[in-house]
């Protein structure tokens, strides 16, 4: 098979760019929103200005573009870190491979979770949950209080109390426990995230943008109940879609749906 009878085409072909074409989809709606879209493009117009250089044999300019590629590379990798992680992240949720190095959350937990959420909602208490997946979350768990305890619907409540010392921060639960409470999670700066999600909601967002960990939140001005994952979020979910939704990612590899409950 040819192009214009000239250009000879094989079916591997068709279906390398058919797969190139399907990754810079994905690459563009991961980096949507975000400022690496305007460093890439950025990036972009200095290329067609080298391009330029090149082509018109400007000594000087082609002096200056020649010694810029050699960091290039390595400037890339560094801007383009957090996509980096993203699309490794895309591997570790493969199903194959969550099967193998995946902990699954017992219902028991998710039982627990649902029932705290359904009385600090009904309070107006303001809460912060984040479950640990394939994904470690030491680093955040550090920057907390310890405290490797059952996972108990008073004791959730407890914790978000306005009057107790750890109510500030995020509980993050891991290994079947509650391993820490009051840890400082990474505020989301994607700037398409609605004006009205507050701070809690965006750390919430901003830790699944650098992990593949599953947030719950409560809001502490209307009781909504949201989830957040995958650096997408979900709001005004009723306890029961709440168990749903937390069954789906916690024990499962089904895709996270942005839709309003």
């Amino acid at each position: 098979m040819s192009i214009f009878g000239i250009i000879p085409v094989q079916l591997i072909d068709l279906f390398e760019i058919a797969l190139v074409t399907f990754l810079l989809y994905r690459l563009y709606m991961m980096m949507r929103g975000t400022l690496a879209v305007s460093i890439l493009m950025g990036a972009l117009a200095l290329y067609v200005v080298q391009l330029v250089v090149q082509l018109t044999d400007m000594k000087i300019l082609s002096a200056l573009f020649g010694a810029l590629s050699e960091v290039y590379l390595l400037a890339a990798i560094i801007v383009f870190v957090p996509e980096i992680r993203r699309v490794l992240r895309l591997i570790v949720q493969n199903p194959l491979v969550r099967r193998f190095f995946g902990s699954t959350t017992q219902q028991a937990e998710i039982t627990e979770t649902v029932a705290a959420a359904r009385v600090m909602s009904e309070q107006q208490i303001g809460a912060l949950i984040a479950f640990q997946r394939v994904e470690g979350l030491r680093n955040y768990v550090e920057s907390g209080q310890r405290l490797h305890a059952e996972i108990s619907r008073d004791l959730i409540t407890s914790i978000f109390y306005s009057k107790s010392s750890l109510h500030d921060g995020a509980v993050i639960v891991a290994n079947g426990c509650i391993e820490a409470a009051r840890c400082i999670l990474p505020v989301s700066k994607n700037m398409q995230l609605d004006s009205r999600y507050g701070t809690r909601h965006r750390a919430a967002v901003g830790l699944t943008e650098e992990t593949d960990a599953v947030v719950v939140i409560v809001s502490e001005e209307t009781g909504s109940i949201s989830v957040a994952m995958e650096g997408r979020i979900v709001s005004g979910l009723s306890p029961e879609i709440l168990r749903v939704k937390l069954s789906e990612a916690l024990n499962t590899a089904a895709s996270f749906e942005p839709a309003v409950a």
